[in-house]
């Protein structure tokens, strides 16, 4: 054997940071030298774009091979023997680099965000070669590799070349769409790493397996977009958040597809009057457990229930209905799998390295490092891409107040503050500011919604006036009131009249969703039937009564799947909704109730227009705590946009009632959640109203536990 360098024995030993400076073709005087590793080979030859094929000599017995081009560098291709099979490659050391100086020069800047045009898996075609060209960020690595379905998982065949600022990269000729790879990553003292999943794979196999896949995801189908203004401060907006593996089963507890689903959830959510859904996080996760809130693929819609171009069809279905889609989006944190972010090139690289800022106490989960350029820009391309690749029409943000604050859910003594001393995370503030301003620059007709439960100023209001500049933002305070108040026995309600009230003293602070999320129906809460007392009669109609009072209050509306159903056992994700409950007139009353609720908050501008704007509402009733009762008046542009609102949350019923109108006239009852049609016990105000001269007074018949709202006649 010919004596080696110590480069030879890097390569042989899958440890050279930088294969092209030893495989490939280089000058030797007026000829070029070509060397090439391929274990499972018995003969190589090199052939040359001027001449023949010319054998090249086995330099070691692990697979290295060397041999000479006569006349220079030129075009060249292998042809290797394995076995019986001759075959003929493109040897990857033979390419120019993938990504350009100007590449590097944003990526390192953080600026660059298209992020998922550069780095990931991307079939592309090269010097007239067809293959995928393969690029990650590991800054601290010895040595990265792809190993996958085209080198026998071999990670001393397709070691990868680093560029600037740690960026490594190597285009493998002949590797295809629907290859199943990883990375094979060396630490900056030689460890060797778990297999990692590519951060920003577009594709991912199906737990428990975890390789990333080629896709062509530049050449999935464009959604159609969704109807104009759907995303709207003076839209309609009621959301229904959906599961995506427990909404409906089949065949004994099987999921849905992606496909399947197209065909049957837009049409639901449409014929139900919703104007969105909202996905809970579709992005690969490995524990159907979290449902999807701990991510290991965030630009990769989970396998579970088909393909992209499946999830694709799905958007494509809802915007078809007329629907807007907003996702789930998860960037406050990350598991700590092996394969995943955590650890990545064996250090921090997405994460902090001190636990006390690193690791969430109450999730087991990794905190993202949001004063690193490099994890910025990866998390706002990431929400881009959503946007970008799948027409989604908005991102509801996870767990913001855990990204805002330092100390949140943390001892006394076990979390750094920042440079002034204080509690705020200013690198996430950065961050929330700079995605949003992004977002809403590059996708203007989008928006977002932050799940914040803290009294954090200026959630939803622009960035350039000091606010973190999100759309809307979850109004959790009003949530935590109302179903405490709802919850309580009526004859007790009266004790609790302020639990009501109190939403209103910052309804306009902030444009507020009204949300009856997935967190209020687990963890034994109880489903929201199931908070409510008494009997039989006095459950379901407390229930019309809230979910009415819910569509009468200002803000937009968010309710997951099941409440519309009356569902009665907590939200299981393992099974599908109970919707055999339907055949009782209960419940499919309920169903009915909530139909025709935001049909009534669609068609009523009163009830919608100005959800976000203090000149929209007015109290009318306040003080009547002794009968449980509430009355407001909803104001929309026009004056006579008008609808008046009255809730009564006691089991009597009211006759001569009076509420003031805000003008004389006829008024309808446009709605009643007492209407036998709904269950109830049809108590109400059949015809016209008139509210009396000069006063302008309304004499009300008020059902119990109850509400109605009244419009003028035009």
């Amino acid at each position: 054997m010919t004596q080696l360098s110590p480069e030879a024995f890097a390569i042989i030993e899958g440890r050279h940071a930088d294969p092209f400076r030893y495989l490939g073709q280089h000058p030797d005087g007026d000829n070029a030298v070509v060397r090439a590793f391929l274990p499972e080979a018995s003969r190589v030859e090199v052939v040359g774009e001027r001449g023949g094929a010319v054998p090249m000599r086995r330099i070691h017995d692990a697979g290295l091979f060397a041999g000479t081009l006569p006349g220079g560098l030129q075009r060249y291709h292998l042809r290797a023997h394995f076995g019986d099979h001759l075959v003929d490659l493109d040897d990857p050391y033979r390419f120019l680099p993938i990504l350009s100086d100007y590449d590097l020069y944003l990526l390192g800047e953080g600026t660059d965000l298209r992020l998922y045009d550069k780095l990931g898996a991307h079939p592309m075609t090269v010097d007239g070669t067809d293959g995928v060209g393969f690029v990650v960020l590991a800054p601290s690595a010895k040595r990265v590799s792809v190993v996958g379905d085209f080198n026998f998982w071999n990670a001393r065949r397709h070691p990868m070349r680093v560029r600037g600022n740690g960026y490594w990269e190597l285009f493998i000729p002949h590797a295809k769409v629907g290859d199943h790879y990883k990375y094979d990553i060396l630490g900056p003292h030689g460890e060797h790493l778990p297999l990692k999943s590519d951060p920003l794979a577009f594709a991912a196999e199906m737990r428990p397996k975890t390789a990333s896949i080629v896709l062509d995801e530049k050449g999935l189908p464009h959604p159609r977009p969704a109807p104009a203004g759907v995303n709207s401060l003076n839209a309609p907006i009621s959301i229904y958040e959906v599961h995506l593996g427990s909404w409906r089963r089949k065949n004994g507890n099987q999921w849905l597809t992606y496909r399947e689903l197209a065909e049957q959830l837009p049409a639901y959510a449409r014929d139900m009057g919703f104007t969105h859904v909202e996905f809970m996080p579709v992005s690969e996760h490995p524990f159907d457990g979290s449902w999807g809130y701990q991510p290991t693929g965030l630009f990769a819609p989970t396998s579970r229930f088909g393909t992209p171009e499946d999830f694709s069809a799905l958007v494509d279905a809802c915007h078809r209905e007329g629907l807007g889609v907003w996702l789930d989006w998860v960037p406050g944190h990350f598991p700590d799998d092996p394969h995943g972010l955590g650890h990545f090139d064996g250090t921090a690289l997405y994460e902090h390295a001190n636990p006390m800022q690193g690791r969430h106490l109450d999730w087991g989960t990794l905190i993202y490092n949001y004063g690193r350029t490099e994890v910025r820009n990866f998390l706002v391309s990431n929400a881009l891409f959503w946007l970008d690749r799948y027409g989604i029409d908005g991102l509801r943000v996870d767990a913001v107040a855990s990204m805002l604050y330092l100390d949140y859910s943390r001892p006394s003594g076990g979390w750094i503050p920042n440079k002034f001393g204080g509690r705020e995370n200013l690198e996430a503030i950065d961050f929330l500011r700079r995605f949003n301003t992004e977002l809403f620059g590059h996708f203007p007709h989008a928006t977002t919604a932050a799940e914040e439960s803290t009294s954090w100023p200026q959630v939803s209001r622009p960035v350039d006036t000091g606010g973190l500049g999100f759309g809307y933002k979850w109004n959790m305070g009003w949530m935590n009131d109302t179903l405490s108040y709802i919850s309580k026995d009526p004859i007790h309600r009266r004790y609790h009249h302020g639990d009501i009230l109190f939403g209103l003293h910052y309804a306009f602070s902030e444009n507020f969703i009204l949300p009856l999320s997935h967190d209020e129906v687990v963890h034994g809460k109880r489903s929201i039937l199931g908070r409510m007392p008494g009997d039989n009669w006095q459950r379901f109609a407390s229930l019309r009564a809230y979910y009415s009072f819910m569509f009468g209050h200002p803000g937009k509306k968010l309710m997951f799947m099941g409440c519309e159903i009356a569902q009665e056992r907590e939200w299981n994700h393992d099974h599908s909704l109970d919707w055999h409950l339907l055949e009782d007139a209960r419940y499919s009353g309920i169903q009915s109730l909530v139909r025709d609720l935001n049909r009534l908050y669609r068609n009523q501008p009163a009830l919608h227009e100005l959800d976000c704007d203090g000149a929209g509402f007015e109290w009318i009733i306040t003080d009547d705590a002794d009968h449980n009762i509430f009355a407001w008046l909803r104001k929309g542009k026009h004056a006579r946009a008008r609808c008046i609102v009255i809730v009564n949350f006691s089991p009597n019923v009211y006759y001569n009632y009076k509420v003031r109108a805000p003008f004389g006239g006829k008024w309808r009852e446009a709605f009643n959640s007492d209407s036998a049609h709904y269950g109830g016990s049809n108590v109400g105000n059949i015809g016209e109203v008139h509210a009396s001269e000069g006063q302008n007074e309304l004499s009300l018949t008020v059902p119990p536990l109850a509400a109605i709202f009244l419009v003028p006649e035009s």
